[in-house]
């Protein structure tokens, strides 16, 4: 099932999240995106079904390994997307801005080749 830009986004800020520290709870999730706290319990109910992450009795939310890879990809993606921008002249602000709606529809392909042409 391909997963929606949305949610990617969540599984990304997940992930950056938990690189930032060990336990991250929806509420994190909510603060980190300015979304509504049933608006993100709505999204991680249909994350967790899909089998992209768990969520414990406690709260704390882990990504499975598909979960993971998905948000691996998008972060990664970010990043050099971002890069690549302002290595032409875009402004970073902006750069960031359209590397997070760039992310999410490139393909493949294209994607590597600007991950080559900036190494």
């Amino acid at each position: 099932m391909k997963l929606q830009e949305s949610g990617e986004m969540y599984l990304e800020t997940i992930y950056v999240l938990q690189e930032k520290k060990s336990f991250v709870r929806s509420i994190d999730v909510a603060t980190e995106m300015n979304f509504s706290k049933p608006s993100i319990s709505r999204a991680m109910g249909i994350l967790r079904t899909n089998g992209y992450l768990t969520i414990a009795p406690d709260g704390k939310i882990t990504l499975t390994d598909e979960g993971l890879r998905i948000a691996q990809k998008t972060y990664e993606r970010h990043n050099v997307l971002t890069a690549a921008f302002i290595k032409i002249g875009v402004d970073p602000k902006v750069a960031e801005e359209d590397a997070c709606r760039v992310e999410h529809v490139i393909s493949d392909e294209t994607f590597a080749c600007i991950k080559k042409a900036l190494q």
